[in-house]
This record gives C-alpha cells, structure tokens and sequence, in this order.
C-alpha cells in the first residue's frame, strides 16, 4: 500500500494527542481509540493499554480501510 507515510520522525510524540473511542464501544473491553496528529497521520492504540504502542497511519490509508469493512458488513 503505498498511501504509508514516507517517513515519521523519531520525535513524533503522541503525548497530549486527543483520543477518541467509538460511541458504540460503551461497556466493551475490547476497543481501539484514534487520535488525530500532526502531518495528516492518524494513531491508533488499544484502549486497555493507553501506554502501549500506537499504530500510525496515513489518514488516507485509515478511511481506505475504513470504508473496506464498511462495504463488507
């Protein structure tokens, strides 16, 4: 997929990032949350591990893949 960032500098900090979880994950323990940054890149992170890892996406690739489960539910 070529819509992955080139390049994410090491000092891209996800400290501060707002993070927003699906309204339709209320009482779920199994949820990711997303929070928008700098650069058009989008992070994601499991909501049980707020310090863990983050994914980071292109936030082109994130509404490709997006609107893909869309189409096949």
């Amino acid at each position: 997929m070529s819509a992955r960032p080139a390049h994410v500098p090491c000092s891209t900090s996800l400290i501060g990032a707002t993070w927003r979880r699906s309204s339709r994950s209320v009482g779920m323990n199994n949820c990711v949350e997303t929070a928008r940054l700098a650069d058009e890149l989008l992070a994601v992170r499991d909501s049980q591990r707020i310090d863990g890892p983050a994914l980071l996406f292109a936030a082109p690739a994130w509404q490709r893949f997006i609107s893909t489960l869309a189409q096949a539910s």
